[in-house]
């Protein structure tokens, strides 16, 4: 016997790794001729061919808003996508194939089983998660192919929350075309698939808006520097804040406190240490509520309504206890008239003077803003 013939034979016998070695053979080129059957041309990796770029219709369906996040800016959404288009070389003759409609259903049957070419988009303004929850996708015979996705992200907005607690935002979802300018796809808006569900969309201190739709060209920056324009589609709403838990968990309690304090103006002024005390009572309760409730306000740099309001509030506390300093130096020079006088005025002064600095800073904030 040969050489070459002994490595595959002993003893007469067959060695024992020859015959999975030929089964693995025969099953990777098994696979290569369906996979090559399936696939059919190479240009049917790309988008169809045809006179301008393809024409993609999408819309989306705001499901529910779980949360705002004002510190980070950010919102967390859920909806559902559907893009149309139209392919050729997906066309099928029904009679041949024995169903009305080719459908891909779940990860796993579109991923593994359908190998023509689809449209992604991505959220451009994602921050943190996106997820895709399902997925589905039908063909028709006349080649109109209809994908549907269901996602879970995470986008990241710019909030103008200057007028807080009476502010009200505009929430974006920026998807743009992942790979393609906008010479080979272009987006277009489709409103029969592109709502929101007002009953299942529910965030706290918050009152859902009108939903737009719109599409429009951006600027891409690929990893070699490279710029190019692609087809994007923005979804857009309005949320309006609703002051009531703001108002009633901060602003009345905190104001009631304020013109608590203001009772030393009716008290005797025999004991100037009594007056003190519930002077400095009032500023040491309404920084006990200043630090409970702290977690309820935003988080942010800048001067918000609510936050000139708390100034305001803490400067007339100490301008009582200056004015009560005054009235006891007055008693001590026996100028007891005089001390009289300036409770009198301080009675209908500091009220004035309270909610006119609150409404200035209401009007400016309003105007301003």
């Amino acid at each position: 016997m040969k050489r070459g013939a002994e490595s595959c034979v002993w003893g007469g016998r067959i060695r024992p790794w020859l015959v999975p070695a030929l089964a693995g053979l025969l099953v990777l080129w098994l696979g290569a001729r369906c996979a090559e059957a399936d696939l059919g041309a190479p240009f049917e990796l790309g988008p169809p061919g045809g006179d301008g770029p393809v024409k993609v219709k999408i819309g989306f369906f705001l499901k529910d808003i779980n949360d705002i996040d004002e510190e980070k800016q950010t919102f967390e959404f859920e909806g559902i996508l559907t893009l149309k288009w139209y392919d050729d070389r997906q066309a099928f003759d029904p009679a041949e194939v024995g169903v009305e409609e080719k459908v891909y259903q779940g990860p796993y049957e579109f991923n593994e089983v359908f190998t023509g070419w689809w449209v992604q988009v991505v959220l451009a303004n994602e921050s943190g998660s996106y997820e895709r929850q399902g997925v589905m996708l039908r063909i028709r015979p006349d080649g109109l192919l209809t994908y549907v996705e269901e996602i879970d992200g995470t986008a990241k907005v710019p909030m103008r929350l200057r007028r807080f607690p009476f502010d009200h935002q505009e929430f974006e979802a920026i998807f743009q075309v992942l790979g393609f300018n906008k010479e080979e796809v272009v987006l277009e808006t489709e409103p029969a698939t592109t709502s929101v569900g007002r009953q299942e969309v529910s965030v706290a201190q918050w009152e859902m808006g009108d939903l737009r739709a719109s599409t429009r060209d951006d600027d891409a920056v690929y990893a070699d520097g490279r710029r190019d324009t692609i087809s994007a589609f923005v979804v857009s709403f309005d949320l309006v804040r609703q002051p009531g838990f703001m108002l009633r968990v901060v602003v009345i309690p905190l104001a009631m406190l304020i013109m608590l304090s203001w009772s030393v103006f009716w008290m005797d002024r025999e004991s100037l240490g009594d007056r003190m005390d519930i002077s400095f009572i009032s500023i040491l309760t309404v920084v006990a509520f200043q630090i409970m409730v702290s977690g309820h306000l935003p988080r942010i740099p800048y001067f918000t309504l609510i936050s000139v309001f708390l100034y305001i509030s803490y400067l007339v506390l100490f301008a009582s206890v200056v004015f009560n300093l005054v009235v006891g130096r007055m008693d001590r020079a026996g100028r007891f008239t005089q001390g009289d006088r300036v409770d009198r005025a301080c009675r209908w002064i500091f009220p004035l003077a309270y909610f006119g600095l609150i409404g200035l800073a209401g009007l400016f904030f309003f105007t301003r803003y």
